[in-house]
């Protein structure tokens, strides 16, 4: 027999197998287990992608997962986000996934807390911010992680940098997840002595304003942009290069391009972690059995750029920690 040629009944047996393998590949993936993931914001927004990297690396391969995006930082009126509810509930209903992973606030606020307070189908969320009393969590079908920014150290960091700080300014977007942010920021602010102010911007002239004003104070807080809706980072950037003479500092990594120093949270975190208590669920694990935590990785980032054109001299061991953001 010449290489390369082989007997037909040894080609039909190819053949054969082939087809088998065409059919089994396709029948052994619709045998896993199906996840869903609700997220209450959209792809492109810089937390939502990391969550949802975090939770497709843990899941792949080992449960069906099927997306949902309520979109809920465009959509604005309580009208729309409710909608928005009502179709990951149809979703729900017609698809019949086994967990359901949700990801920031609006998903428990619309989904979670009015339809499925222990229900028999089971639900991890992450990304909640600071708290999840307001939605009654955790139902016995309910756990997930909550999201905690490292606030008082933050703080405690601004102002050992700027001695004798006594008032500072947060901005942030003009949302409810901003407000939430902002209360726990003037309750920490205030613990530590300092005078707290707030700005919350709905367009990005105002949240130049805000910054412009903020140089008046010994340091500023950068909450999120996200609900800006005409934000543009490299229009903020060129707006603030000429302004800057205060220390900036942020929880957020997205809000490096235009911040000195950010403590920041790690989104890829909340995916992982709630991706395994997902697959324990699927093993069989009782959801209430498994408590509410919060998260526990942050990383620190400089903006080099930034902190040079306020002239401001940071110390060596904070300059040979942090990451550079590039």
């Amino acid at each position: 027999m010449r290489p390369g040629i082989f007997h037909p009944a040894i080609q039909n047996l190819v053949r054969v197998a082939g087809i088998v393998f065409l059919f089994v590949a396709p029948a052994a993936a619709a045998d896993l287990p199906k996840c869903l993931f609700v997220s209450s914001y959209h792809q492109g927004y810089a937390w939502s992608d990391g969550v949802e990297r975090g939770l497709r690396q843990t899941l792949q391969g080992k449960c069906q997962i099927h997306q949902y995006d309520m979109d809920t930082k465009r959509k604005k009126s309580e009208e729309e986000h409710k909608a928005a509810a009502l179709e990951a509930k149809a979703l729900i209903e017609s698809w019949r996934p086994d967990v359901v992973i949700t990801a920031d606030d609006n998903a428990a606020k619309y989904l979670i807390q009015p339809y499925y307070r222990d229900d028999k189908l089971p639900f991890v969320f992450c990304g909640i911010n600071w708290t999840v009393k307001e939605y009654g969590f955790p139902y016995k079908n309910v756990t997930g992680m909550i999201e905690v920014a490292p606030v008082k150290a933050m703080l405690e960091e601004a102002r050992g940098l700027v001695p004798g700080a006594h008032k500072m300014l947060y901005i942030g977007a003009d949302t409810s997840t901003e407000m939430k942010n902002a209360a726990r920021i003037r309750k920490a602010a205030e613990d530590q002595g300092l005078v707290y102010e707030e700005k919350l911007a709905r367009t990005l002239d105002a949240w130049v304003a805000a910054y412009q004003a903020g140089q008046d104070y010994d340091f500023i807080v950068m909450g999120s942009n996200a609900g800006i809706d005409d934000w543009d980072t490299q229009r903020a950037v060129t707006a603030i290069m000429p302004l800057t003479r205060r220390l900036t500092v942020t929880s957020h990594e997205w809000m490096m391009p235009v911040t000195m120093l950010g403590m920041t949270k790690v989104p890829e975190e909340q995916g992982e972690w709630a991706g395994s208590v997902a697959l324990q669920i699927l093993d069989g694990v009782a959801p209430q059995s498994i408590p509410v935590i919060a998260n526990r990785k942050w990383d620190l980032y400089l903006n080099p750029g930034l902190i040079d054109s306020a002239a401001l001299t940071l110390p060596p061991q904070l300059l040979s920690k942090g990451k550079v953001y590039q």
